[in-house]
């Protein structure tokens, strides 16, 4: 058996260099056709006549806030940096945070979210199965911060669904209160658990302490605070602030159910549902497509560049394949 497994383990490392320059070059015309189809279907004509309409202030405060919430949520694999305890710097970790979130934005979780975040952690030695526990704790702690304000908007019935809605206004409430148990179930199990261990349909699961889930609670609902202060501004104080993060968390979850990169016609769907009637239906756009231009294709630009660079670098240098802690003990034992 061995004999006959030898030679085919040899053809197999022969033809794996080959077989990753395919990769590489399958990935980057992927990136690429995205792009390119993502670009085509933004109007710039109306991007631009949407910005000239706001005075300069507000779109340096929008950008500002815009900028601030890249900033925070480049902070958010910090969180699996230190639960797996991987030896990435900082200064490796947040940019490609930034790159990946641009990318997640514009093209979609499976791009950004996922391969992108799993491409660029290899290529810095990062093993798979701690770039998965990364990628896992990133997930719920965006969501995390989601739950509870969305929670909270919903149960209080700061927004009213508009008539022919699927999903009531009691109907929406008791959402908002599942949410909010979600979350809280969430942190008691980081509390309380048995060496904060539990078991979901036969896999287990080991949960972060309880101070840990708390600061992902408070980065996350920051961050999802500071994206509805972003619309908030554009709209020029025409709506209450709670009906426009309410508002940014409805499209939010629809824009994920329906799989459309970037959300393209659902947030705006969303907004002049709920909102048609207290801001006209042009200046509505208008700060939508502000909103995207700031928040969305601006990063991407940058994030762009960056990943080139990132690439570059590690084309130029040779990945130096990171250990475990658990390896790392098993190492200074022997």
């Amino acid at each position: 058996m061995s004999a006959a497994v030898l030679p085919a383990t040899g053809r197999w490392r022969r033809w794996w260099p080959a077989l990753r320059r395919i990769g590489t070059v399958a990935f980057f015309v992927l990136v690429a056709v995205l792009l390119f189809s993502q670009a085509r279907q933004i109007e710039w004509a109306e991007v631009g006549a949407a910005m000239r309409t706001y005075p300069l202030t507000t779109l340096l405060a929008a950008a500002a806030l815009a900028a601030l919430s890249h900033a925070l949520y480049s902070g958010i694999d910090l969180f699996g940096r230190h639960w797996t305890q991987h030896a990435l710097p900082l200064r490796q970790v947040v940019p490609l945070t930034f790159v990946c979130y641009a990318f997640n934005l514009n093209l979609g979780s499976l791009v950004g979210g996922f391969a992108m975040r799993y491409r660029l952690y290899s290529r810095l030695g990062l093993p798979a199965d701690t770039i998965t526990r990364v990628v896992g704790m990133s997930l719920v702690t965006n969501w995390l911060g989601y739950l509870v304000l969305a929670g909270a908007v919903f149960a209080t019935q700061t927004i009213t669904p508009p008539e022919g809605w699927k999903i009531g206004a009691v109907a929406l409430q008791g959402l908002g209160v599942v949410l909010l148990l979600v979350a809280v179930a969430y942190l008691l199990a980081c509390t309380f658990s048995a060496g904060r261990r539990v078991s979901l349909r036969g896999h287990e699961f080991t949960l972060p302490s309880a101070r840990f889930a708390v600061l992902q609670l408070v980065l996350s609902g920051t961050n999802w605070a500071v994206i509805g202060g972003v619309l908030y501004v554009l709209l020029q104080g025409r709506v209450d602030y709670p009906v426009v993060l309410g508002t940014l968390l409805v499209a939010a979850v629809a824009g994920v159910l329906a799989h459309i990169p970037a959300g393209l016609g659902v947030l705006e769907a969303v907004f002049i549902a709920l909102l048609g009637t207290q801001v006209p239906r042009h200046e509505l756009l208008g700060a939508l497509l502000a909103y995207r231009a700031l928040y969305y294709l601006l990063p991407l630009i940058l994030a762009t560049v960056m990943y080139l660079l990132m690439e570059a670098r590690a084309r130029a240098a040779p990945t130096a394949r990171l250990e475990s802690p658990d390896q790392r003990r098993h190492q200074s034992l022997r």
